[in-house]
């Protein structure tokens, strides 16, 4: 199955290279592919369309993983990768930017959500700590909670107070791919890449976590360090396709669903399988919205908003979840 995921992000890579609002026939982008140019054709596609895919790779691969990183360290199914504030200290970060210091370039703007959501995610992890809770998994859920929920407030009264800030944050909080340049994709690829090698890192952990804290200590785990490796990747990971794209949702939500019907529960399964799936999904959406929005598009975050819902509720309804 992880080949037919594989063969899946392939496609849909293919298709987010061949389709978009640009309307250019098929044999013209095979051209441009082949034969790059200065040509209008050759612009979109190297220009546009390429760096698009890439930041989709990178951002469907961050939030499958993190997903399935997330809902097996809290044992949730529920769970999603902005559980530990990353996309609200993101979200402030990028406020804070551009009321503070007029920051409008995604080039500067991508370093201060990364900034804002690894604080956001630190917070979290000492406030834990600070309370001895680091073995289980509901105070590092209610302190995401909690964290989140002061950030989002923070956030609302700058953007209230402050009409730039309020246009800035309202373009970025929608979660997109467009308007992204290359500059944008190698700011976050090491951090996207650090995160994906501790997540697999973090597999046997997850296994053994996924039998209560109590059977992995028994198992010779070491809870603690097992926690902090995976926080770790889960905020590298949120924060690296945060800061790119936006605050994208669903994806790290419902990924690691689909994949454990055809891959199991075994973590160094379900890990590839959610980021090629993840690719996949990202890259979908972002091509749909080109298509159905004509010139302006509809933005990936909100396609996945509309459809991913009411799937979910579907799948929940139609077919049983496979246990953590």
């Amino acid at each position: 199955m992880i080949a037919v995921f594989a063969g899946l992000a392939a496609v849909t890579a293919l298709a987010s290279v061949l389709f978009g609002s640009n309307h250019l026939s098929m044999p013209a982008v095979v051209d441009a592919l082949i034969h790059r140019g200065s040509d209008e054709a050759s612009t979109i596609v190297f220009g546009v369309r390429i760096p698009r895919t890439m930041l989709g790779i990178v951002v469907g691969a961050c939030l499958g993983v993190a997903g399935a990183v997330m809902q097996g360290h809290t044992r949730n199914s529920l769970a999603d990768p902005g559980l530990f504030g990353v996309s609200a200290g993101a979200g402030l970060a990028v406020v804070i930017g551009v009321y503070a210091f007029g920051v409008v370039g995604t080039g500067i703007t991508v370093w201060f959500a990364l900034a804002g959501a690894i604080i956001a995610s630190v917070a979290v992890f000492s406030i834990t700590a600070a309370g001895s809770g680091t073995a289980s998994p509901v105070p590092l859920a209610l302190a995401g909670a909690a964290v989140s929920a002061l950030l989002d407030a923070f956030t609302s009264y700058i953007v209230l107070a402050d009409k730039d800030s309020l246009q800035a944050y309202r373009l970025w909080v929608v979660g997109s791919l467009s308007g992204r340049d290359v500059g944008v994709i190698w700011s976050v690829v090491p951090f996207a890449v650090a995160g994906l090698l501790l997540a697999f890192l973090n597999t046997r952990a997850l296994d053994n976590l996924g039998l209560g804290s109590d059977m992995a200590r028994s198992l010779g785990e070491n809870v603690l360090v097992a926690r902090i490796v995976g926080l770790a990747s889960i905020t590298l990971l949120t924060a690296a396709a945060t800061a790119a794209a936006g605050p994208i949702g669903f994806v790290g939500l419902v990924i690691p669903h689909l994949v454990r019907p055809f891959v199991g529960t075994g973590h160094r399964f379900v890990l590839p399988a959610s980021a090629l799936l993840g690719i996949a999904l990202v890259l979908a959406a972002d091509v749909v919205g080109r298509l159905i929005g004509g010139v302006a598009e509809v933005q990936v975050g909100i396609v996945l908003a509309l459809i991913g819902g009411p799937f979910f509720v579907v799948i929940a309804r139609r077919r049983s979840l496979v246990a953590l």
